[in-house]
């Protein structure tokens, strides 16, 4: 019965804010023919505001659950969407176990889940090491990585651009653990994302 009121609640909030973006940052949607329709896919973007999980998760038209940090329970909006959308919390600044296994589950189950290569918003520009978890994800599970680019949203520019990228497949690298082929990926996947957003 819960999960049924949590669709029902997850079809309706989704949809509020299909229309929102639609109206009100004019969205254009770009690439959506580059989303795999089925399997499990890792979705990753450039975080700048509070705004990009809830348009990744209206536009892409799959269903996925976002890593969202733990605080964000503090804001009770926040929280009613991460349990609208399922999200998987994580805690800052230490190795969740639970949700790394929640996170290779949700991916084994042929479903998506959706994260920040910056970790923070605006990451890059705050001059943050990107992470790896996009990398480790793909490399442990095989699941294909779709890059997305988010632009506007601003004062000077109003208008919301969201590209899909071409699916990257590292399924070659399934089981790896060595470091320099995480760091490898994790360049190729940031840099597709910058390009994306440009």
């Amino acid at each position: 019965m819960k999960k049924t009121i949590r669709r029902i609640i997850k079809w309706i909030v989704r949809g509020a804010i299909y229309i929102w973006c639609k109206i009100y940052y004019r969205t254009e949607i770009i690439g959506l023919e580059n989303i795999p329709k089925e399997g499990p896919v890792i979705f990753c973007g450039n975080h700048r505001t509070y705004l990009d999980p809830p348009l990744m998760v209206c536009t892409a038209k799959r269903d996925m659950r976002f890593l969202a940090k733990e605080e964000l329970t503090k804001n009770p909006f926040l929280n009613f969407l991460g349990w609208a959308f399922n999200a998987i919390l994580v805690k800052r600044d230490e190795k969740d176990v639970a949700a790394i296994k929640e996170s290779l589950k949700t991916l084994k189950n042929g479903e998506c889940i959706a994260l920040f290569p910056e970790g923070t918003r605006n990451g890059l520009e705050k001059g943050e090491k990107v992470k790896d978890g996009v990398a480790f994800f793909a490399v442990r599970s095989g699941a294909k990585v779709v890059p997305c680019g988010i632009k506007g949203g601003t004062k000077q520019n109003r208008k919301v651009t969201i590209t899909y990228g071409k699916p990257l497949d590292y399924s070659q690298y399934k089981g790896s653990k060595d470091k320099e082929v995480l760091d490898k990926i994790t360049e190729e996947i940031m840099g597709n994302i910058i390009e994306l957003a440009k």
